[in-house]
């Protein structure tokens, strides 16, 4: 193992990961759509707007408008690979743990709270527990999480 390791926040690294993850679903679920909608966009020859502004000729609009394009899908391919190598690292990990852990982790870091603006009193109903137990719960169920990722140390 890198010595790096022992300098990495761990914890701060983890709850990164958590609050990726969804940005990282819709990545993989959505790239394929907006390659097809690049595609299509360069394919059309370009049509001239009809606004009365005198226009300056540029005899390579058609071949930019093509790189364009082609550096647009390669971005995008690429923001796809990295969200599978994400979800090959992470995924495992996040399937390992318990319901009741990723629920916890769910709702503080992944769902549309901001850390602290009721994700305690949502866990503790639904735990029927203290909001003090709730953060508790939190904390367990992170280094549950890290333990996974990280491994120990």
């Amino acid at each position: 193992m890198s010595i790096m390791w022992r300098y990495l926040d761990k914890r701060s690294a983890t709850i990164a990961a958590i609050k990726d993850f969804n940005n990282m679903k819709f990545i993989i679920r959505d790239t394929g759509e907006e390659i097809r909608g690049v595609y299509e966009s360069a394919a059309g020859a370009g049509s001239p707007k009809l606004d009365g502004m005198p226009k300056a000729h540029n005899p390579t609009a058609g071949e930019d408008r093509a790189i364009k394009a082609i550096e647009e899908i390669d971005l995008l391919r690429e923001r796809y690979r990295q969200a599978c190598e994400y979800m090959a690292w992470f995924q495992p990990a996040w399937d390992a743990l318990s319901e009741d852990d990723r629920f916890v982790l769910d709702t503080f870091f992944c769902s549309c709270n901001e850390y602290g603006s009721g994700a305690a009193d949502v866990v503790a109903d639904h735990f029927s527990i203290e909001r003090s137990s709730a953060y508790r719960k939190k904390s367990r169920a992170l280094e549950n999480l890290t333990t996974l990722l990280y491994g120990k140390g």
